[in-house]
């Protein structure tokens, strides 16, 4: 018998997202694709034929549906093996998927909606009674097909295109955006394509493992695993949302599942660190933990590489619009005094620079600059959005002359003497709690827009153990006046996930200010560590 671990999957120039995810069917059709953790004891497994079949038989149904090149479908859903089928089946059809959570909250969801203008929306569950999509044809999907409610007339009429190519859309992420509505990062097949064969030449899983995507579908991190995953023959683990939140459930799935590598943001380690550090160290089958989105506190991997000896942690570094850019080992163990990580160098097919404020390329270790992304993996643009691309797509620093365009990633970083990168910050008010990307300024918004609510400023501070929390301190319209933490956190998850809702919340009569007027944000972040927390049942 053949190792199979050994087996390289081919990967011919020109695939498409769906080509390249089910290029394993060719040599292992009956390998696990997807397991997946149903309860104790009950686990599932889906091989690549039954996830091509499904595959085919939800492109059938769209395709009968009027689903032509160029469609949009928004795609409403946790990880599973009927999503990853369906995403499989709008890029057959040359169809751009959307996903979003499945407990987004309407208002988003109305906003993403009417933005995209999607030729479907599709649930992997029932709506909620009384819930309509008027303006969109709908539907449900699982294992036994789709269920159209009311049957749809998808499509555009007259003309457009009828072939699928590598350039097309393949999908549509919305992030956080700076102008109080989400921001839509749109991909190519070729653009995510040439990031995973990038990944795959990192050499981070073999045909024989099991992928553990901790992130949800809507975050391109469970986009990456599962490319890393079906990319390289192996099987994608998706652990259920619900379970994450509890230490033991969160290790169960692992250990039931066989998982041998586990992927998602730091912060999925630190309660089973803190809670079961035994029961952790009983998961000796785990060979590789892949992370990013976050800083991972020095002291937690330490304990982390105590715990799983054979464990190769791997520091993943990269942004929407380019779905990651590099793969940095971590050193086991970690040198004493070694307090920050290296984000290393970019994958092979790119290339990572730093900028200076006066355009040109910074040289020397040491020396802070923005990094700036050349590779064929870089984002189409932002969805209806030409200015803001034009801000993130740049023509190169070096030859501005040839038409190229880098990515300017808003990201400080310094290079070591040995090339390796290390981030160190941003250059506006972009940042990451517990891996998602979020605009502080987006969440100003949603706080000036609540009744009773003058002014705003949303920050990030350190709880007592170093945890990033979200905090805001607002200013009410009356000297007399007050705002109740209820309402204004009730306002806000009418419209915010629950990683954007505030976790401190300060009401102040005036805002401080620096010597040139500017918001002192020092002073607001020192007030709100000893702010009150909030509720966010």
């Amino acid at each position: 018998m053949a190792d199979v671990s050994s087996q390289q999957v081919p990967h011919p120039a020109g695939e498409r997202l769906h080509e390249f995810l089910l290029a394993a069917v060719r040599t292992g059709p009956d390998r696990p694709a997807v397991v997946e953790y149903a309860g104790p004891g009950d686990i599932r497994t889906t091989s690549y034929r039954q996830l091509a079949r499904l595959a085919e038989e939800y492109a059938d149904a769209l395709a009968g549906a009027g689903l032509r090149v160029g469609d949009r479908v928004i795609l409403q859903s946790d990880t599973s093996y009927p999503a990853i089928a369906m995403l499989i089946a709008c890029s057959s059809l040359g169809a751009a998927f959307v996903p979003v959570g499945p407990r987004t909250p309407a208002h988003r969801l109305e906003w993403i909606t009417g933005t995209v203008r999607p030729a479907l929306h599709l649930r992997a569950e029932d709506p909620p009674p009384g819930h309509r999509s008027p303006q969109v044809a709908s539907g449900v999907f699982g294992p036994d097909g789709i269920r159209f409610e009311p049957r749809p007339a998808t499509g555009r009429g007259g003309g457009g295109w009828r072939l699928g190519v590598e350039t097309d859309p393949a999908y549509v992420i919305f992030t956080s955006g700076t102008t109080g509505h989400p921001k839509g990062v749109v991909m190519s097949h070729r653009g995510v394509v040439a990031f995973y064969r990038g990944m795959l030449g990192c050499d981070l899983v073999e045909a024989t493992d099991r992928v553990a995507t901790t992130s949800p579908l809507q975050f391109d991190f469970s986009l990456l695993d599962i490319g890393l995953a079906l990319g390289s023959g192996a099987a994608v683990v998706p652990v259920p949302r619900a379970l994450l939140p509890w230490p033991r459930r969160f290790l169960r799935v692992l250990a039931e599942t066989a998982a041998t590598q586990v992927n998602g943001v730091p912060s999925v380690w630190r309660q089973p660190l803190l809670r079961e550090p035994a029961m952790l160290a009983e998961l000796r089958q785990i060979r590789g933990v892949l992370f990013c989105g976050e800083e991972f506190p020095a002291h937690e991997v330490r304990r982390l590489q105590e715990l799983l000896p054979k464990a190769r942690l791997t520091n993943c570094y990269g942004s929407t619009e380019s779905m990651a850019c590099s793969f940095a080992e971590v050193p086991s163990p970690l040198p004493d005094g070694q307090s920050r990580l290296p984000i290393g160098t970019a994958h092979a097919g790119a290339e990572l620079m730093l900028v200076g404020e006066d355009g040109s390329p910074v040289e020397g270790a040491g020396m802070p600059g923005e990094l700036h992304l050349r590779s064929p993996a870089l984002f189409l643009g932002y969805w209806d959005d030409e200015p803001a691309t034009r801000r993130a797509l740049v023509p190169d620093p070096v030859a501005p002359w040839t038409g190229q365009k880098v990515l300017r990633t808003g990201d400080l970083a310094y290079r070591d003497d040995r090339g390796d990168f290390y981030f160190c910050g941003r250059v506006d008010s972009q940042v990451q709690i517990h891996g998602n990307r979020v605009e502080l300024r987006e969440i100003e918004h949603r706080l000036l827009s609540c009744p009773g609510v003058a002014n705003a400023v949303a920050l990030v501070v350190d709880d007592p153990d170093g945890v990033p929390l979200l905090a805001a301190v607002v200013v009410p319209d009356r000297a007399d006046g007050c705002v109740d933490d209820a309402v204004l956190l009730s306002h806000c998850r009418d419209a915010l996930p629950d990683y954007m809702i505030p976790q401190r919340v300060e009401v102040v009569s005036e805002l401080p200010c620096t010597q040139n007027g500017k918001t002192d944000r020092k002073e607001l972040a020192a007030w709100c560590r000893t702010a009150r927390p909030t509720s966010k049942g």
